[in-house]
């Protein structure tokens, strides 16, 4: 069981360091350090991420507001400042653990309200599970918005240019098409045992979570608040690109794809999406003509400039607001009163 137990943290915490610290090696490996340092010094106005910061803050208290709604859906009402200082700690955790700090959340909120874990966490995977469902939207009407940037990139590359586009647009219909009759065949078969029936625990639990949203009062708050903290998100980076003299004519399309190429970028493994973020800007920036991406290297300075500087602001925000979350919380902790049994514990 021990043996177990270290096995599972080592690939839940091991994979996305190693894919972390590999993906950033080998971007540091391709790029002209002097050169991105030229780009950081000439080409960006920094004072446009004052609005970018005030923007993920915002994007943090509509998430906090949305989980609000599916917490009162199930009796728990906790205030709103312990929901944002929950989604504050939940980012700054996952930089050091990813995946952790949804659990983390789940067991600040459970314990201060002296609530059900399982309840809570119910909650937050609908919570997650909603923003799959968005992100999977925003990726198909993206690729339709964008076909030419993609067609074109991909008749660079291809022996035949429309062949092989045809080629990748076939798999991605097939992976589509795949994913949903596999998830027909989990709900028709009647095995509820081994690994077909984990499939079908964890697929039913994913509908519940998702289910329950349709059920509770307040369900078009929570289309609201979706569409703002997904809103948000795409201003960070469409007032991040403003502050970069390469980038600040691009258009909502361009961007809208680097935004999705990002997010999916954010569901690798990793920590604080180091490496694959990265990887997915400067992609997309080339499809646009900001670079040029594998294998031609290095990696052009602007796109390199872009992405590293981007995400490195975004970070030391996060480690900001952890640091003021935990601060609050632990203040919090010294006015709240204690559980009856650890009171009785400390009595005896």
């Amino acid at each position: 069981m021990g043996v177990n137990k270290y096995v599972s943290a080592l690939i839940k915490y091991g994979i996305p360091l190693v894919v972390s610290l590999g993906l950033a090696w080998f971007l540091y490996n391709n790029v002209d350090l002097e050169a991105i340092k030229t780009s950081l010094k000439q080409d960006v106005n920094y004072w446009w991420f004052v609005p970018v910061a005030v923007i993920t803050i915002f994007s943090h208290v509509f998430r906090a507001l949305r989980w609000r709604l599916q917490l009162r859906a199930i009796g728990i009402n906790p205030p709103l400042l312990a929901l944002v200082n929950s989604i504050f700690g939940t980012y700054f955790v996952n930089l050091l653990f990813p995946r952790l700090g949804e659990v983390w959340r789940t067991g600040y909120i459970a314990r201060r309200e002296r609530a059900s874990f399982s309840q809570v966490l119910g909650s937050m995977v609908g919570d997650r599970l909603s923003d799959t469902v968005t992100v999977a939207l925003l990726t198909v009407v993206t690729f339709f918005l964008a076909q030419d940037a993609f067609m074109k990139f991909l008749a660079q590359r291809g022996d035949g240019g429309d062949g092989y586009s045809l080629w990748v647009i076939i798999a991605f219909v097939a992976l589509m098409v795949a994913g949903l009759a596999m998830l027909v065949w989990l709900y028709r078969t009647p095995r509820t045992t081994g690994l077909v029936g984990k499939l079908r625990g964890i697929v039913h639990d994913l509908w519940d979570g998702l289910a329950s949203i349709a059920r509770m009062r307040g369900k078009w708050w929570f289309v609201l608040y979706t569409i703002l903290i997904w809103g948000c998100y795409f201003m960070q980076l469409y007032v991040a690109a403003k502050a970069f003299t390469f980038t600040k004519d691009l258009g909502v399309v361009p961007l809208l794809v680097l935004f999705v190429l990002s997010s999916i970028g954010m569901a690798v493994p990793s920590n604080g999406g180091l490496g694959p973020w990265q990887f997915a800007i400067i992609f997309g920036l080339s499809l646009y003509g900001v670079g040029a991406f594998p294998p031609s290297v290095p990696y052009d300075a602007q796109a390199s400039a872009f992405s590293w500087l981007v995400w490195g602001l975004q970070q030391l925000l996060l480690i900001v607001l952890g640091i003021w979350a935990f601060a609050c919380i632990a203040l919090e902790r010294n006015r709240l009163p204690k559980p009856e049994n650890e009171t009785s514990t400390t009595q005896e």
